[in-house]
């Protein structure tokens, strides 16, 4: 059995593109000349040169001595939040821009939640000199202040979307209507594993050279390409894809996926999709997904911006399908102590999104030979205001 994705678009029973036909002709071009410009070496060389001159990778598999001793087991992380622009986005925008330049677009578009997406798109539009709109939720837009400003200064147009919950869902669906109205000259930069094929499978491409370096990484300290676990939070899933990419098919290697519980996953203010979703259709593609009875999409709540997305990619509902990998939803506050306990025992203060995979190690026992990689997918200052209102610091 394979965890990737299929020749039609689909891993297992997820994916595909439900589309709009209007929206036929831009995701039919793309899918079929992804791999192709992919695979270019033209293409091979500007984007490993931009990933380590402009990026700053590799980014370094930390041994935190500390969280290990504390949990005795042997902790690594994977510091994303130390690339330029402080998390792993900017991986695949460097990658999707250079995509769009390519298929001689002009126009950017993205959608974005806690806002580390729509500055990594913000910035490779500058970087390259395209036009760039961000869609965000108002809500989002009210607390990450910080990334608004941020994507402003870089010249990117924000464009508040005022429907439904105001968050990550409404500005995707705001981002789409866009791309129907401007199919020509426009090409959308999906921040996550998510929308119709070829999005999922190329986002995780781009993503895919944190597991690359997590084995190369791993080999030189530990004389072994592979780790026990790897755990990574998943909202739509972009960073946890990326991590796993490379050891999908080596059963040996045991996946985690965290995510957002909420206030609790029978609260009612929960974003635990593979605990409360159903099979449906979101932004595209065939996913699990949070909906009532009747198919309408439930509200997701996550105390971070990041994680509060009612889906996961179609190859994390995959992957918890096929029990691949291990689902574990964490609450707010078990997020939020592990994210402080990082900081006091490593002196690194994660996202809100990451705290929430490293909250597992409270809940899980590893033996003390193991090895697992956490994925730390974005640095927390985006986030302080929420620490501080949280811990009243």
């Amino acid at each position: 059995m394979t965890y990737n994705i299929n020749n039609k678009g689909y891993y297992g029973d997820f994916g595909g593109a439900f589309i709009p036909e209007m929206l036929y002709p831009n995701v039919e071009e793309l899918r079929q000349k992804y791999l192709n410009v992919m695979s270019e070496p033209s293409f091979e060389k500007e984007f490993n040169q931009l990933l380590k001159d402009y990026v700053g990778r590799p980014s370094p598999l930390y041994f935190a001595k500390r969280l290990s001793e504390k949990y005795n087991t042997k902790i690594y992380l994977k510091r994303e939040d130390l690339n330029h622009t402080g998390a792993h986005k900017i991986n695949n925008t460097i990658g999707q821009i250079l995509m769009a330049k390519r298929l001689g677009k002009t126009r950017i578009i993205a959608e974005t939640g806690a806002g580390q997406h729509g500055v990594a798109t913000a910035t490779v539009c500058a970087l390259i000199g395209l036009e760039c709109i961000v869609y965000m939720g108002e809500i989002d837009i009210a607390r990450q202040a910080p990334n608004v400003a941020r994507m402003k200064m870089l010249g990117a147009t924000v464009v508040p979307a005022t429907s439904g919950s105001k968050t990550l869902k409404d500005a995707t669906n705001e981002a789409i209507r866009d791309w129907i109205n401007n199919p020509v000259d426009t090409h959308y930069i999906i921040g996550s594993v998510v929308g119709p094929h070829p999005y999922p499978d190329m986002v995780a491409r781009f993503q895919s050279v944190v597991s690359k370096e997590i084995q190369e990484q791993l080999q030189a300290r530990e004389g072994i390409a592979k780790p026990d676990y790897i755990v990574a939070c998943v909202g739509g899933g972009s960073n946890a894809a990326g991590a796993y990419y490379h050891f999908l098919d080596d059963t040996e290697v045991k996946l985690i996926a965290v995510e957002a519980a909420g206030h609790g996953v029978d609260s009612g203010e929960s974003a635990a999709t593979s605990v409360l979703g159903k099979e449906g259709i979101i932004h595209g593609s065939k996913t699990l997904l949070m909906q009532t009875k009747d198919g309408q999409i439930t509200e997701p709540y996550s105390i971070s911006a990041g994680l509060d997305y009612p889906g996961v990619g179609p190859m994390h509902a995959h992957l918890y399908k096929t029990g691949r990998a291990e689902f574990i939803a964490i609450t707010d506050d078990q997020a939020m102590t592990a994210g402080l306990e990082l900081c006091k025992l490593e002196g690194i203060i994660p996202a809100i999104e990451s705290a929430h995979a490293l909250a597992i190690f409270e809940q899980k026992e590893f033996k003390p030979n193991d090895i697992v990689v956490v994925s730390l997918s974005g640095r927390g200052d985006k986030d302080l205001d929420t620490y501080i209102k949280h811990f009243g610091l």
